[in-house]
């Protein structure tokens, strides 16, 4: 379990707004080459050009397989559909339309999981 304090269910919200009011469109429209998760706020270093914080830390590594835990950017590897399409994938492939859509697609399922797991843990069914 990670040592990130922050409301994953809060933190996970935020990105999912970010993608929906156009999220990465800006860097791609620019020609920079863009981060999921590293270029907003859900990343614990997100304006720390120095990464004092390791991946280990922050709770998107809860979600990372085992085998991708030692990636230098791990939360890129977080299985994203059945299939095991990730983040990093896309972005090597060029696909940053369909990694929007899995993007959305994952935290929407995640963040739906997160919030009947809290629901359950409140009222004990």
């Amino acid at each position: 379990m990670s040592e990130d304090r922050r409301d994953v269910l809060q933190v996970l919200r935020y990105e999912l707004n970010f993608l929906e009011q156009g999220g990465y469109n800006r860097g791609l429209a620019e020609g920079r080459p863009i981060s999921p998760f590293q270029d907003t706020l859900s990343c614990l270093n997100f304006g720390e050009p120095l990464r004092p914080h390791t991946c280990h830390e922050c709770f998107l590594y809860d979600f990372v397989p085992e085998e991708s835990k030692t990636e230098d950017v791990a939360c890129h590897f977080i299985p994203l559909d059945d299939s095991g399409t990730t983040v990093a994938s896309l972005l090597e492939a060029g696909e940053y339309r369909r990694l929007e859509e899995l993007l959305k697609n994952w935290l929407r399922k995640t963040i739906a999981q997160l919030e009947e797991q809290r629901e359950v843990s409140r009222t004990g069914d």
